[in-house]
């Protein structure tokens, strides 16, 4: 039935940060004026992470995937020119969102902003970092108290903030099955609401629960995907309405962000995936009841690299297409009363239940961490299986792989690249900015942050004094690594090989063959160097390595090269493997190089794999590294007889 009035769009947002603050703020200004109706910042690995840019963790990712902010001065550099009581901002931030969410209000309050008229989210979600992202940075429990200090103090203080984003979007890039997103995110939410009842009155705690927003992933299965969102509203009603007595509706609505699926963007054919990107939009826009609140999507070219600021103009267009040219904004939900979607719910409904009451009997999302981690990375062996083996086609990848150049792709390969001067200018800054600020000032807000940190009271009014005084992100996240310890995730592959056997038995064949005259099993050692958390691809490689009857070793994600080279030494590694997927390949696969040449290790073949451009890819070769593999690679298969191939005996090699 149509309507006699048009519903107001949903807000129209791309995810945006680079380089430096000051370029940053160049591309938000440039795309509100193009028509982006709200700000989402991406900050760079060692901000989410909690580490200054001079930090040697930070080496080589300054600026790669978002944009820097070590103190006060980056923040207020972003957002120069832009009126924040004016603007809807989300930042995903998550270990360290008490303080980008304290440099923000302190950049508002300079801006002579009312505070409480601010509108905007932080994601906030330490769960799915733990299993499928890797910025945390305490354990579980300080991080939740942490989650709960920000909903706190922004329900006293911004009431129109969302403190807290519950985010299945990287569930789904793990791997995850809607059931499991469903179920994971919703677990988690609990867990939050758990942690925050006890902190307000009975009667203020419904619309505290109505503050908490979700932040999605659509993928390629678009009536799959419609479907589990009206899942998601439904179950959201039902969680708030019976474990919390939350008896109005305006309290239980389901409020989320989505940013459509970026596991399934190829670089094979890339032009393809601005297809796939729009049917996935359609998944969170056609249906009225489950419509999403704010929309980004991804560029057509990120399996490539860094999307140019063009590529994410014409990413939004395709929104503004959507909401603008089109009725669909005319009409009610198109799919109330369709048996087949009906069906589909119930079907999601009940599968999400039954994980729910899995995960309850560990404990909750929280004590469930290590089962949910092994789940995603089993899930997502399962799809990467399937595409290998034809049964899922991928357009471009399995099937019609014959292709015209793109005209896309034009001298520059079609992405953007980040200055490799910008991390020496950046660490200029913020030498800089410690010089300038005042010392004693500093020393007393930590003082002051260590003392609320460790009592168990509520960080935010530290923070935002820390944050006025000069204190830097790295000093921040310091604080809460001295009071809570520093967590390491697990990574879902220890264990027995999976009973799979399709495929692999002339892979483990030839591994038996080659461990024989080795005179020992072939050790396999998978590094993550650097801050990049994205471990998906380097948890399928060592899975499927350990299921090729390798003698696996992955200790998971933020290891320093030294820690790779003397891991290689102790558990004389026949072959190296490396997974880097944040940009920052050269500088970082340079000095591991240099460092297991240095250590005696210049015959033991390295292999990387990550987004790298061709150019690179030629580079790493010419320096040395054996192999190099990019998402074009997607048959495992074939990388484990190259690991075979690189671990043969030299004399036997040479034959």
């Amino acid at each position: 039935m149509s309507q006699t009035q048009k519903d107001r769009p949903w807000l129209i947002r791309t995810y945006a940060g680079h380089s430096t603050a000051k370029a940053s703020n160049a591309l938000y200004r440039g795309n509100l004026a193009k028509g982006q109706t709200g700000l989402s910042v991406a900050f760079d690995l060692p901000t989410q992470t909690g580490y200054d840019s001079d930090h040697v963790l930070a080496r080589g990712e300054v600026g790669k995937v978002g944009v820097p902010v070590c103190h006060l001065g980056d923040m207020r550099t972003l957002f120069e020119d832009i009126p924040l009581e004016q603007m809807n901002t989300s930042m995903t931030i998550n270990a360290t969102a008490p303080w980008l969410l304290a440099l923000y209000v302190a950049v508002a309050e300079e801006q002579g902003a009312d505070v409480s008229k601010l509108q905007g989210t932080v994601q906030n979600d330490l769960i799915k970092e733990y299993l499928s992202r890797g910025t945390y940075i305490c354990p579980p429990k300080p991080s939740l108290k942490m989650i709960g200090d920000v909903a706190e103090y922004c329900y006293t203080n911004i009431p129109k903030w969302n403190p807290m984003n519950v985010c299945s979007y990287h569930l789904q890039e793990a791997g995850a099955t809607p059931e499991q997103e469903l179920a994971f995110a919703l677990a988690t939410a609990q867990a939050v609401l758990d942690e925050l009842k006890p902190r307000v009155p009975a009667e203020d705690f419904p619309a505290l629960a109505g503050r908490i927003s979700f932040f999605v992933n659509a993928g390629i299965r678009f009536v799959t995907e419609m479907c589990k969102m009206r899942a998601f509203v439904d179950l959201w009603d039902e969680i708030l309405e019976t474990r919390y007595g939350v008896d109005n509706p305006k309290f239980r609505r389901f409020r989320y962000g989505v940013q459509v699926n970026s596991l399934g963007l190829t670089e094979q054919q890339p032009e393809n995936n601005v297809y796939r990107i729009l049917i996935e939009m359609l998944a969170v826009t056609l249906s009225k009841k489950a419509r999403a609140r704010a929309v980004q999507l991804p560029a057509w070219n990120e399996a490539l690299g860094l999307p140019r600021p063009w590529d994410q103009q014409w990413s939004m267009r395709m929104q503004q297409i959507l909401a603008y040219e089109t009725d669909l904004l005319e009409f009610d939900d198109l799919f109330d009363g369709n048996p087949a979607v009906d069906r589909k719910v119930e079907e999601l409904k009940n599968g999400a239940r039954h994980e729910l009451e899995t995960l309850g009997s560990m404990g909750g999302a929280i004590g469930a961490i290590e089962y949910m981690k092994s789940r995603l990375v089993d899930s997502n062996a399962d799809r990467l299986g399937r595409i290998e083996a034809g049964e899922t086609t991928v357009v471009g990848v399995n099937q019609w792989t014959t292709t015209e150049p793109s005209p896309l792709q034009t001298e520059d390969g079609g992405i953007m690249v980040v200055d490799p001067a910008v991390e020496a200018e950046q660490i200029a800054r913020l030498n800089a900015w410690r010089s300038d600020r005042d010392a004693n000032a500093v020393k007393e807000a930590l003082a002051e942050l260590r003392e609320a940190s460790q009592s168990g009271a509520n960080v935010m009014p530290a923070s935002i004094k820390a944050a006025k005084a000069g204190v830097t992100t790295g000093e921040w996240a310091e604080q809460m690594r001295q009071t809570h310890g520093q967590y390491r995730g697990p990574t879902g592959v220890s264990g027995s090989p999976s009973n799979k056997t399709e495929g692999l038995d002339d892979i483990r064949d030839a591994v038996n063959a080659v461990s024989d005259r080795l005179g020992r099993r072939l050790k396999f050692l998978m590094g993550k160097p650097g801050l990049d958390g994205h471990s998906n691809g380097a948890e399928q490689i060592a899975f499927r390595a350990r299921d090729c009857g390798m003698d696996i070793s992955y200790e998971g994600i933020r290891l320093t090269p030294e820690e790779i080279v003397a891991a290689a030494i102790e558990d004389q590694a026949h072959v190296v493997g490396l997974s880097i997927l944040s940009g920052s390949h050269m500088p970082l696969v340079e000095d591991l190089l240099d460092r297991m040449r240095a250590s005696g290790l210049g015959d033991v073949p390295l292999i990387v794999g990550g987004i790298i451009p061709d150019e690179d890819a030629q580079r790493l070769l010419e320096m040395g590294v054996a192999r190099v593999y990019t998402p074009k690679d997607f048959e495992l298969n074939t990388i484990m007889m190259d690991i075979v191939a690189l671990a043969e005996p030299k004399s036997v090699a040479a034959e």
